[in-house]
């Protein structure tokens, strides 16, 4: 072998080493060191000072309430996702791709967006109780929904309800209508085709979306911080309290502690019935076979209700929160509100003033900025990490599989549970968080990556190696096979990969409420102060805030819809 075919030989060796080391070195020094830290940090104190009855009894009370309101949301998510999935896998009807983009946005919606989207409508200053008040001659808000387990699980059925949807609906969707049809043509009733053909077959995907709505619902943060009030405290509210206002550094590290193990459970329960979807028997089909309109009375009125509950559960808070932005009710500089109200812009012009000339104040628009320029920054290392970490998957060998678990290991971790070990991680040179400005997107791309690399890995693994080939046998260098080969065919996945972490990053509430410094918030951290502040101007701004990530989220909810069809 001649010194440049030696040459070459390393520089492929390199590579091939760069595909794996580099995502593993990430992984490492973001997710690894800092749980490893705080574990380690918790544990030490705990057995030399212990927990303490109080420590115990605080615990023992926030995860009963984990897991029971995550059990009780979860049934009344199945209440509402089995009839709307039915109907998607079963029906066409007109406006069933505007129903089916609606039930998608609240997933990837903030969850500072849908408490604020909900405190529109159903809080003492929402539509509801504005309007029953101007109604009934009332001075204090009839329905007192917000600061209760209500609240909790009605956002919890909002934001999960598209999980059920998606899951059971489309396996639906999938079975061959003929073996229903058979059944119904050997004398079987609709009801016994039901239970005896359709459920058995449903059963795997319908479990894998039960295990998965109850970890969304297990792992909730904002939406229990700014919904529940101070009664309730799940595991992660409560990591957040004893971090952040008590100062029980021990004690939160004993809770994410519990906490990952729970989830990392609850996500090997999930990995283990999503298999299990495979026994599905599949058919090809031309598409939609299966899919009919309504042609009974009774399937007309059971499609059009379950279409109108979805409506009005999906669109009613978000349309609340956008006309509510825009709103100025009379009263709102005397502290009272009626119906008497007027259109008005003032709450965006607010963004960008400091009224009370406070020296420490930063603007919303400020938070904006930063936002902005976090999720850009996420978007650039997880969609170079998750070049690599496909290429990586896609190649034969051990360390691709086991690069492929690790990078599932953040989707099981609370993002609560990741900011507090950065702060005991990196509370030193040289690794200090004032001196690391990149530890919050760093934090988003953990949560962003694994969606990077599920879109970018069969892009890559669909190019043919001949083209490669060709491409290298006529002199192409490898950063141009690259370029002209596999960026064009994976270019498309490349952008929906960047739309889904730039959304993700824009939103992300629970480890940057941690990491963020009061003079660079982030928009959710802005919004969630101006929640938590009296005054209806402060009200409105964090409702104009809340409408402008609501826009920015549906904008890429089109365009990864676009780009996918």
């Amino acid at each position: 072998m001649s010194a440049a075919q030696l040459t070459a030989a390393r520089a492929a060796r390199w590579r091939r080493g760069a595909l794996w080391a580099v995502p593993f070195a990430f992984l490492a020094l973001f997710f690894f060191y800092p749980l490893l830290t705080i574990f380690g940090t918790a544990g030490e104190s705990l057995l030399q000072n212990g927990v303490g009855a109080a420590g115990w009894a605080r615990l023992t009370r926030a995860l009963g309430f984990t897991f029971w309101q995550a059990g009780l949301s979860t049934l009344l998510t199945l209440a509402v996702g089995l009839p709307a999935a039915a109907v998607f896998g079963r029906y066409t009807f007109p406006g069933k791709r505007l129903v089916g983009i609606l039930s998608t946005l609240p997933f990837i919606l903030p969850t500072v967006v849908v408490a604020a989207a909900f405190n529109a409508l159903v809080g003492p200053r929402g539509w509801l109780n504005v309007g029953l008040m101007d109604l009934m001659g009332l001075k204090e808000p009839p329905i007192q929904l917000l600061n209760s387990l209500a609240a909790i699980v009605l956002v919890h059925v909002f934001y999960n309800a598209t999980i059920v949807i998606r899951v059971v609906g489309s396996a639906w969707a999938q079975l061959d209508p003929r073996l229903e049809q058979a059944a119904r043509v050997l004398g079987a009733s609709p009801l016994r085709a039901w239970r005896e053909v359709t459920f058995p077959l449903l059963r795997p995907a319908l479990w894998a979306a039960v295990v998965l709505v109850f970890l969304f619902d297990f792992t909730s943060f904002g939406v229990v911080l700014l919904l529940g009030g101070p009664r309730y405290a799940t595991l992660e509210v409560e990591i957040y309290i004893q971090a952040m206002q008590m100062l029980n550094i021990p004690l939160a590290g004993l809770l994410s502690l519990i906490q990952m193990g729970c989830t990392l459970a609850i996500t090997a329960l999930y990995t283990r019935l999503s298999r299990q979807q495979g026994d599905i028997p599949l058919t090809p089909r031309v598409h939609g076979e299966g899919l009919r309109p309504p042609r009974s009375r009774a399937a007309r009125w059971f499609v059009f209700g379950v279409a109108a509950a979805l409506l009005l559960l999906l669109a009613a808070p978000l349309g609340a929160l956008g006309a509510r932005s825009v709103t100025r009710l009379a009263g709102d500089r005397e502290g009272r509100t009626s119906l008497e109200s007027g259109l008005t812009l003032d709450y965006y012009r607010e963004l960008f003033v400091n009224r009370r000339e406070v020296y420490f104040y930063v603007p919303p628009a400020a938070a904006l900025r930063n936002s902005l320029v976090y999720a850009a920054e996420t978007v650039a290392i997880s969609l170079t990490l998750g070049f690599l970490a496909a290429y990586a998957v896609n190649r034969k060998g051990g360390w691709g599989r086991v690069l492929n678990l690790a990078l599932m290991l953040p989707l099981g971790t609370s993002a609560v549970t990741l900011g507090l070990g950065y702060l005991v991680a990196f509370n030193r040179p040289p690794l200090e968080i004032a001196r690391l400005p990149f530890l919050i997107p760093a934090a988003h791309s953990l949560v962003a990556l694994p969606f990077v690399v599920r879109t970018l890995q069969p892009a890559l693994a669909s190019i043919p190696v001949r083209l490669r080939q060709a491409a290298a046998t006529l002199g192409a260098s490898p950063w141009q096979v690259w370029k002209w080969v596999d960026l064009p065919i994976v270019g498309r996945a490349a952008l929906v990969g960047a739309i889904f972490s730039f959304t993700i990053s824009l939103g992300e509430f629970g480890a940057t409420s941690f990491l963020a410094r009061p003079e660079y918030p982030t928009l959710p951290v802005a919004i969630y102060r101006f929640l938590s502040q009296p005054g209806a101007y402060n009200y409105g701004q964090a409702m104009a805030m809340s409408t402008i990530l609501m826009l920015v989220c549906a904008l890429s909810i089109f365009l990864m819809e676009k780009l996918e069809a």
